[in-house]
């Protein structure tokens, strides 16, 4: 295998070529950073937390390619990544994990120490997340917090300490988490039921949309009070709305819970987030 073969390996294994999974941890992140620092965050801040999000997603990426490397193969949709498909050996893969995972830390230690002491917790949490679809039906749930855990980080890292209204973005982000991870899980439900791998869409069966719908709400409602605490305004407001009518739009896309259109509902989440980003942060501007 030549080099410029090795780097396209390394770039489908860590989902670099993928980004939607980035931009998705990146939106709620960024949204910690703007409100703890009541508008614009410290620069320096900000490049650390964009910098490590890339690197611990796709930290997750390999270390959940690990985890699952003898049941992808099962799968459709993920028989052809690299570890599944032999291209790439478990140990080297294993190696690129701790590589970037120093390289994250080494981000985390130009930070204060309380992120350092919660930047164990998310390494935990990133590591253990694949192998909770083996023993529980509700590993979206896990995911929630390992995609949320990076949400008391930012406050962490911006004002020195994680107040309360931090929890109430981590609560709206753990909720939105599960209603899209959801959504993902529905494309793969027949070949996980034939595999064994446990999952939400699965456990919440024919009320699946319903479940998905009470957990958007819940998003939405504590997206809310995480702005009312914060004091934003009408632009916000407006970004709430926008929020909702993506709601709207994503149970339409699952209403007839083919794998095409839930993974596109799935996919419609980057939008939701980014357009929440947004007008939170033009809120602070005017």
């Amino acid at each position: 295998m030549n080099l410029k073969e090795k780097i396209d390996v390394y770039k489908r294994l860590t989902r670099l070529d993928r980004p939607i999974g980035t931009l998705l941890l990146l939106w709620p992140c960024m949204m910690a950073l703007v409100l703890a620092a009541g508008g614009m965050p410290d620069i320096k801040v900000l490049v650390i937390f964009v910098i490590g999000v890339v690197v611990m997603r796709a930290c997750g990426c390999v270390i959940n390619d690990y985890a699952d490397r003898n049941l992808d193969a099962h799968v459709e949709r993920t028989k052809s990544r690299p570890l599944a498909a032999g291209e790439i050996s478990s140990k080297e893969a294993l190696a690129l994990f701790v590589v970037m995972g120093l390289f994250a830390f080494g981000l985390v230690l130009m930070l204060n120490p309380l992120v350092v002491q919660l930047s164990f917790v998310g390494i935990a949490l990133t590591v253990i997340y694949p192998f909770t679809k083996r023993f529980t039906n509700m590993p979206q749930m896990f995911l929630g917090i390992v995609w949320s855990w990076s949400i008391p980080m930012a406050y962490a890292a911006q004002t020195g300490t994680v107040p309360a209204e931090a929890w109430w973005l981590f609560a709206a982000n753990w909720f939105w988490t599960v209603a899209y991870d959801t959504m993902y899980a529905m494309v793969d439900r027949e070949d996980d039921l034939k595999i064994g791998i446990k999952s939400t869409a699965i456990l919440f069966g024919r009320y699946d949309r319903h479940m998905i719908a009470l957990f958007q709400f819940a998003a939405l409602m504590c997206f809310v009070i995480a702005g009312l605490v914060a004091e934003r305004g009408m632009l916000y407001a407006f970004g709430i709305i926008a929020f909702l009518g993506f709601i709207l739009y994503q149970q339409m896309l699952i209403s007839g819970r083919e794998r095409a259109p839930c993974f596109q509902a799935f996919l419609n989440n980057n939008w939701a987030g980014l357009v929440l980003f947004i007008t939170l942060s033009i809120d602070y501007v005017i």
